[in-house]
């Protein structure tokens, strides 16, 4: 009887009963399914590719006494440059608006006193899609010419950048199945089919550059622009499964 009741608090100090102390804990047993045996492998691939189309932003900014001056001369000013492109080979579609502002301009402010309006600040880019790039330093030339004063970017581009594209993933399964290979030589099993396959393709860098000219004449060089190699990149991750060599 007081053996029955020492067991029961023994039971009781360790969280168990007797029956469950004396009953074995399974171990843990390996999966044996061959799916759940896997090779996580990376690849990647980078293919460059000369850029043959390019954008060019221009700006037109104007400065009135009121917000209303500033922007009708604006648009004035803006219908030049759009009309100037034009002629120069550029169909309209090529053209947009990437942003319009118009704000208030202060002169700076002296000690002890409020900031004064001196007038308003219109401003209008464009974005114009040059699809020849040698004739991109004329079309910055033609803006400039019809009186728009700002270039704010330079930026190339791949009209084929899906073939390209494509070029640098097989290029990255290509390595990635490579690094699968050799690894599983090294570990001593064999190579089975892809489980799985996932993979994040990188856009071409675009160069962007930012500018500021004054207006130039008809007979002033052209402006010299030098297009940067398009690099794409891609990744993929491949899980294999593998087994046993026979």
């Amino acid at each position: 009887m007081k053996s029955d009741r020492l067991a029961a608090k023994l039971g009781l100090f360790t969280g168990r009963t007797p029956s469950a102390q004396s009953t074995p804990i399974p171990s843990p047993r390996l999966p044996t399914d061959l799916s759940l045996r896997t090779l996580h492998v990376e690849g990647t691939g980078e293919v460059r590719a000369e850029p043959d189309e390019g954008w060019v932003d221009v700006a037109v900014e104007t400065r009135g006494p009121t917000a209303k001056a500033a922007g009708e001369e604006n648009a004035r000013r803006t219908e030049r440059v759009i009309a100037a492109l034009e002629a120069a080979g550029i169909p309209r579609k090529d053209i947009d608006t990437q942003n319009f502002t118009i704000f208030p301009e202060y002169a700076p402010p002296e000690p002890n006193s409020e900031p004064k309006l001196v007038g308003y600040v219109a401003s209008n880019m464009l974005s114009v899609h040059v699809r020849e790039l040698a004739r991109m330093g004329d079309v910055i030339d033609e803006a400039l010419a019809a009186r728009a004063n700002r270039v704010d970017g330079v930026r190339f581009g791949l009209s084929n950048e899906d073939t390209v594209r494509a070029a640098a993933l097989r290029q990255a399964v290509e390595r990635a199945h490579q690094q699968a290979e050799v690894l599983a030589s090294a570990l001593g099993v064999q190579l089975g089919p892809v489980l799985d396959a996932s993979t994040v393709a990188e856009a071409p860098r675009l160069f962007t550059t930012r500018m500021a000219f004054e207006a130039v004449s008809k007979g002033a060089p052209a402006t010299p622009i030098l297009p940067r190699e398009q690099t794409v990149t891609a990744q993929v991750k491949v899980i294999y499964a593998i087994e046993a060599r026979h």
